[in-house]
């Protein structure tokens, strides 16, 4: 027959990284950025941001050298995004519009002229 002999079992030490603070107020936590997505149509691009949280007098919204520049600003955090545009989008012609924290920037493209290959005659 075995006999069980008074084993002791070795407590695992972890590295200070491991291990959890002991009050939460110590982590200073960060909100979420904003999402973003980017919808492409035939005569236009469609930027839809949700920015809540922000009035919508405190809404910079910029296109030059096809660059489209969302910023924001409030009492207590700031935001700032810069998106790059395609050459066929018209950056002096933007519709805008802020209802209920979601901004939805509307972007003209320019047409397309296609050269005539051949001429009937």
């Amino acid at each position: 027959m075995f006999r069980i002999r008074n084993l002791k079992i070795k407590r695992r030490t972890y590295p200070y990284r491991y291990r959890l603070p002991k009050t939460y107020k110590e982590r200073k936590w960060r909100e979420p950025e904003p999402l973003i997505d980017i919808l492409e149509e035939k005569k236009e691009i469609i930027v839809v941001a949700e920015l809540a949280g922000f009035r919508k007098e405190n809404l910079r919204i910029h296109a030059k050298n096809q660059q489209l520049i969302l910023s924001a600003k409030a009492s207590d955090r700031k935001y700032h995004k810069s998106l790059n545009l395609p050459k066929s989008v018209i950056s002096s012609n933007i519709q805008t519009t802020y209802k209920n924290g979601v901004l939805e920037v509307r972007l003209k493209k320019a047409i397309e002229e296609k050269p005539i290959g051949k001429v009937a005659g």
